[in-house]
């Protein structure tokens, strides 16, 4: 799979509207007097009062089309999606339609070889070997059988063409090329230029008109990473041990999306095809379209192209029936990150009433504000953190609840806290005014959601996976906003009792601890220089070409000032009612760490009239949300929601910081949770690599991420001292940043009638300085951690940040690392199978006089980092050249510069960026107007002067009982560092 599983079909928000109706598209004319054959007309759904204005329309094949404009740039956002997932794999081999989805990526009988003829008499080979290898079980035979389908998949490799359809894709100018599976579905997901619909169909309609299980072997590998990783999962696990326990009879728990060990180890190629010709048929599958597109043209390309798909009929899915749960069901699930506890409650299908009474109770749980956990869980420190989630899906849906627990507490303790909330909505002791909040914020969020093409495309993925009518979709927010608080506490009486499942997560070492084992492979080629007939057919055909738009900084952001002449930068919304505020200061943790105290601090507060969650509950009434985020060097203070509202929220936002009351309780519990947090920290791998190793290579043992407050001090603050801090926030030096449909003037008005600043605002204090040292010398560090993989990085300190290079950088990463069509990708992933997940990029530096850095990482398995090491470190010292992935990544850069547009707040980050790098303009222009002319001469002079032969800290994090130490020395002085050394504490 090339993006993680997703966990299920979890239903988002819909629209409002009552009723469907039928159109048809005009027949065009001819504008000259010649007889031309009638052109086809297209009906097509829509639904009245739909806010994405959709349109559904089903081809004479079966296959449906969802298309809604969105123009806010020339993109496209699509999905392809088939209505078929892991519960419809077979029970004897799991994990199919997952493995299946990599398949779907690896060409056809056109796209992908080079010489279809003899490649496929190899292929037959292959696919007849390994029904023979999954029949045996005699070992010395299955090694036989092994190496037989590795010596016939090098010649049949001869044939294939790695990574073409990544290729065409990236060629097109598309974003995003993924997919995942689920349960329910496989989709297929491209981001595309607005000029690219007719390459993009051409490509589409031939990728699923035959699988082709080439390259078989090496993708089996990368499955076999992937479950490594799933192993080394702790949530994952603890996610599968739920829906084992809920769904005894049902594919939810009976089988998972990744498969069994035993049934990735003896695959059949055979099953793959028939799960394709099965369910891969037009009338199971959508296209799902939103963007700047013409939907009259549109439908008339997918029918050119995908209109002679045969449709045939699908296999209908028999439901297994669950018997009650009648009393608690508990499973224990042991692993090295921190401690949590879930429970789980069935419900039934999304189709339901009782799924949708599901959506609102879990807002009244959990909706980040004013549900039932956040306040009296989370606002009160109960737990370290708690939440809830529906998972909604076809047959059954589940009602998850989890927690972490703060020092010293019982998992089991933080379990009758979670029940208790339950109880509050079976008695009705939630506030009246809490469902129509969450009904106006519901609307708020879908919103802003369809400010995005990803969301508006998924809407109709969603829709089409349950079976559901776009006008029922659309209806069901009109149902869901007549639900009343005795439905909901019906429901929860009816579904909520001693029926449950609860996981135990414990920290500890699993005695169940499994791993895929490494096969022999023999790498394949990766034939870079060559190209199919299709390929060269897709790539020839012309688009009538879209001009770039950059930001101009001051056109595009009004400069204005308010009181005291704090300047406000301002970008107009014209397209909804919803406005973003925020406040920044130029100081951050490195500044005083105990700003970032103070800001966490400042959530668990209240005022002189309103306690800490009545705070809270005000914003969720307003529709508006706050927040205070430190980060190192900066502190974002920030208001949401709908104008409407605006004057009141900011009023209660202001008197909130002004008046903000110390609470000594709070602040213990804040303290108390601090430290679990960091020994929690100390548990998770990607923080102690991505954060802890990499900060001590770039600065040493005093860094950013180990400046924090000794326990000792931290247990001496004063609730007065940080609310003193909080206080003095608005006092210093700062900027405002508007995107919202006020007018500028009425905005000042505002701003300076509500906000309350001294006649003299102070400069922020000084940074600390954290000097980044010299990496003279190729040295390992390393961590130990209890997992079944190892990750690297490779990391190389480079010049300090220079704009006349980001060009170049950005083509050299398009071209050696940076994506699935990339040189690295190309070598450790497709060809020697040596990871599932690798890259390797020059990340140029956020500011200033700050060095740039190289990064390159491996995800493997411990067996396999030798290899894997050596690969990449050949690849860094001598980069591939390849012609044709150079004009590739070309022509990637150019498409996307041209079709990307920065809009709404992203216009004033994108400038505050700019201002940290030092410079007054759209970066982007100077990419677009060198990356056409440089060639691989460039490239090759920019790798052997910046990257090749350049020292590295190699940065571990592996079993001590699997990593090989001598290996590991051959890159340098292998150093084992503590936690404590890592963390600081």
């Amino acid at each position: 799979m090339k993006k993680p599983i997703y966990l299920g079909l979890v239903l988002g928000t819909m629209l409002f509207t009552q009723c469907k109706t039928t159109e048809t598209q005009n027949k065009a004319t001819s504008a000259t007097t010649t007889t031309q054959p009638a052109e086809k007309t297209y009906t097509f759904e829509s639904v009245p009062g739909d806010s994405l204005k959709a349109r559904i329309y089903t081809l004479d094949n079966g296959l449906k089309v969802y298309i809604t404009q969105y123009k806010d740039a020339p993109r496209i956002q699509t999905y392809v999606a088939v209505k078929a997932g892991s519960k419809n794999d077979p029970a004897n081999a799991t994990g199919l339609a997952h493995y299946l989805e990599h398949m779907v990526f690896k060409g056809t009988s056109k796209l992908g070889t080079q010489n279809w003829a003899a490649e496929k008499v190899e292929l037959d080979k292959i696919e007849a070997l390994y029904e023979q290898y999954r029949k045996q079980t005699d070992p010395a035979v299955r090694k036989k059988i092994y190496h037989q389908i590795d010596s016939v998949s090098g010649v049949a490799a001869k044939y294939a063409i790695p990574n073409e359809y990544d290729k065409a894709m990236s060629g097109l100018g598309a974003k995003g090329t993924n997919a995942y599976t689920s349960v329910e579905q496989t989709v297929y997901v491209d981001d595309i230029p607005a000029n690219e619909v007719e390459r993009w169909a051409m490509v589409q309609a031939e990728r699923f008109r035959e699988v082709v299980p080439r390259l078989f072997h090496t993708e089996l590998e990368a499955v076999y990473e992937e479950k490594n990783r799933t192993l080394d999962n702790d949530f994952r696990k603890v996610y599968e041990a739920m829906n084992t326990a809920l769904y005894q009879q049902h594919q939810y728990g009976t089988q998972t999306t990744i498969g069994t060990i035993e049934h990735l180890k003896n695959p059949s190629i055979t099953e793959i095809k028939n799960y394709f010709n099965k369910y891969y048929v037009p009338n199971n599958v959508a296209i799902c379209l939103s963007g700047d597109l013409d939907p009259e043209q549109t439908i008339r390309t997918i029918d050119k192209y995908f209109g002679s798909w045969k449709k045939q009929d699908v296999p209908a899915f028999k439901v297994a029936m669950e018997e009650p749960i009648t009393e608690p069901i508990k499973r224990e699930v042991m692993g090295p990150d921190a401690e949590m506890v879930m429970m789980g409650f069935r419900f039934p299908g999304v189709k339901e009433k009782d799924a949708l009474a599901l959506r609102m109770i879990d807002r009244i749980l959990s909706n980040n504000q004013a549900g039932l956990i956040d306040i009296n869980l989370n606002q009160k420190q109960a737990v370290l953190n708690a939440a809830s989630f529906a998972d909604i899906n076809n047959d059954y849906s589940s009602h998850m609840l989890y927690a972490s627990p703060r020092q010293g507490q019982k998992l089991e303790d933080a379990q009758k806290l979670l029940l208790g909330q339950i109880d509050l909505i079976k008695k009705g002791k939630f506030a009246d005014w809490l469902i129509p909040a969450i009904i106006n914020n519901e609307k708020i969020d879908r919103m802003k959601a369809y400010e995005s093409n990803s969301s508006r495309a998924d809407a109709f993925v969603t829709a089409f996976v349950a079976n559901m009518d776009w006008k029922d979709y659309v209806n069901m927010d009109n149902q869901f906003a007549q639900l009343t608080k005795k439905d909901i506490v019906d429901v929860a009486n009816k579904y909520y009792g001693n029926n449950y499942v609860v996981v135990y997560k414990r920290n500890g070492k699993d005695a169940n601890a499994q791993k895929v084992d490494k096969p022999a492979i023999t790498p394949v080629p990766a034939n870079r220089g060559v190209e199919s007939e299709f390929y060269k057919t897709v790539m020839g055909a012309k688009s009538n070409a879209i001009q770039p738009v950059f930001v101009d900084y001051k056109k595009d952001i009004q400069q204005l000032n308010m009181k005291n002449n704090v300047p406000v930068l301002y970008s107009r919304n014209k397209e909804n009612g919803l406005f973003e505020l925020y406040y920044i200061l130029d100081m951050g943790t490195n500044n005083d760490p105990k700003l970032g105290l103070a800001v966490n601090y400042l959530k668990y507060l209240g005022t002189d009239k309103l306690t800490a969650e009545e705070m809270q509950q005000e914003f969720y009434k307003l529709g508006c949300s706050f927040d205070v985020f430190s980060s190192q060097d900066q502190v974002y203070i920030s208001l949401r929601g709908m104008d409407e509202n605006f004057d009141k929220g900011l009023s209660l936002f202001e008197n909130f910081l002004k008046n903000a009351k110390p609470d000594k309780k709070a602040l213990k519990d804040l303290v108390d949770g601090t430290l679990k947090e960091r020994d929690d920290a100390k548990l998770s791998k990607q923080i102690i690599l991505s954060q802890g190793l990499v900060n001590f290579a770039k600065y040493g043992k005093n860094n950013p991420f180990t400046n924090v407050i000794p326990e000792k001090e931290l247990k001496k603050v004063k609730p007065e001292e940080l609310v003193s801090m909080i206080k003095s926030i608005p006092t210093y030096e700062h900027r405002v940043l508007y995107y919202g449909p006020r007018e500028e003037n009425k905005l000042v008005s505002t701003l300076n009638d509500v906000r309350i600043l001294p006649a003299t605002l102070k400069a922020v204090p000084a940074e600390k300085v954290f000097k980044e040292q010299d990496i003279k010398q190729n040295k390992v560090y390393w961590a130990d951690y209890n997992m079944v993989q190892a990750e690297i990085i490779f990391l190389t300190k480079a010049q300090n940040y220079n704009p006349e290079m980001v060009p170049t950088v950005q083509l050299y990463n398009e071209y050696f690392g940076g994506n699935m069509g990339s040189i690295v990708f190309q070598e450790l992933r497709e060809s020697k199978a040596l990871a599932y997940s690798v890259n390797s990029r020059y990340n140029n530096a956020a500011k200033k006089d700050r060095a740039n850095y190289i990064m390159s990482y491996i995800g493997t398995q411990s067996d396999k980092l030798p290899e894997a090491m050596a690969g990449m470190d050949a690849l860094l010292a001598e980069m591939p050249v390849a012609e044709m992935n150079l004009q590739n990544a070309k022509a990637s850069i150019r498409n996307n510069i041209a079709t990307e547009r920065i809009t709404k707040s992203g216009i004033l980050f994108n400038y505050e960026r700019a201002k940290k790098l030092g410079i007054d303009y759209d970066i982007r222009r100077d990419i677009f107007t060198s990356v056409n002319s440089m060639t691989m001469d460039d490239v090759k002079k920019f790798q052997a002067e910046n990257v090749k032969g350049q020292p590295k800290a190699i940065l571990v994090i592996g079993s001590k009982d699997r990593l090989n130490f001598k290996e590991l020395a051959k890159y340098g002085k292998v150093e084992q560092l503590s936690l404590k050394e890592i963390f600081g504490y």
